[in-house]
């Protein structure tokens, strides 16, 4: 009789699933509107049997332990936090999305008051002065402990919000030089007639690449990223509602190779596979 019981049991409970695959994306719990940013992109991928879940993450650390769990799939992610997520072995890039203006990676500029020195590439450069940048940024902290040497100076080093702040804050005079993403500056740099780049990274980083989880089966990840390498040319209204929504053209495959310079800078600032997220 139990194993009658069990078998209706089974069948009704297995009629009412449903076939559609699950994909969860991990995000920051303070990353306020994320789920209205993502929204399209859940709605389209909803409509290929994809259903997208987000999964709240209190911190990076908390974002590795998920990945090596099995307990996310994905997170488009900073070039920093993936290529840290690539050295820890946990989880892999897939694919990029490309701005309406072409552009898919970026690289940091060194920023000072005008007339201020040019940055030399050296860390004596910083001695003495009061430096800021975004956390785990490749154009910011990450460039700036990649520079040999920067161990051995002693400067005012502070941790901004985000590339926009450390430029705010260099702009009131509370930084002498600030570390940021160039995309940032070239898009804000009219608001500050103070400021002028003083020295760059040559390098490029992939931009908000999504990066996935090396527990997620693979054919779900193929079956994704053929879908949104494809939404370029898919003129569906609500592909259209992800590419004005994000402002992109497109995504495009993304491999470890194009992490090449990111990881140089990881390697050159001490990241090993046990980097706890913190310098």
């Amino acid at each position: 009789m139990k194993k009658v019981l069990f078998s209706v049991l089974f069948i009704v409970l297995f009629a009412g699933l449903s076939f559609s695959a699950d994909f969860k994306i991990l995000i920051m719990q303070d990353d306020k509107g994320a789920a209205e940013k993502y929204k399209p992109l859940m709605d389209y991928l909803k409509t290929k049997d994809i259903n997208v879940n987000l999964v709240g993450t209190p911190n990076y650390q908390s974002a590795a332990k998920m990945f090596s769990a099995g307990e996310a799939d994905a997170m488009f992610s900073g070039s920093g936090v993936a290529g840290i997520m690539i050295i820890k072995d946990v989880a892999y890039p897939v694919l990029r999305p490309v701005s309406k203006d072409g552009i898919s990676t970026y690289h940091a500029v060194i920023l000072g008051q005008k007339s201020a020195q040019k940055f030399d590439g050296t860390a004596k450069f910083f001695d003495g002065k009061k430096v800021i940048f975004s956390a785990l940024a490749s154009s910011g902290e990450i460039f700036y402990h990649s520079i040999p040497g920067i161990k051995n100076i002693k400067a005012n080093v502070m941790i901004a919000a985000n590339h926009g702040a450390a430029i705010d804050a260099l702009s009131r005079g509370a930084a002498d030089y600030a570390i940021v993403k160039n995309l940032v500056w070239e898009k804000n740099k009219d608001k500050y007639p103070n400021i002028e780049k003083i020295g760059e990274d040559k390098g490029e980083n992939p931009d908000m690449t999504l990066i996935v989880s090396k527990k997620t089966k693979k054919d779900l990840v193929d079956k994704i990223s053929n879908i949104l390498l494809n939404i370029k040319n898919d003129n569906s209204p609500s592909a259209n509602e992800v590419k004005n929504q994000m402002n992109i053209q497109g995504f495009i495959k993304t491999t470890q190779k194009d992490f090449s310079h990111t990881l140089g800078l990881l390697q050159k600032a001490g990241v090993k596979k046990d980097f706890d997220f913190k310098f």
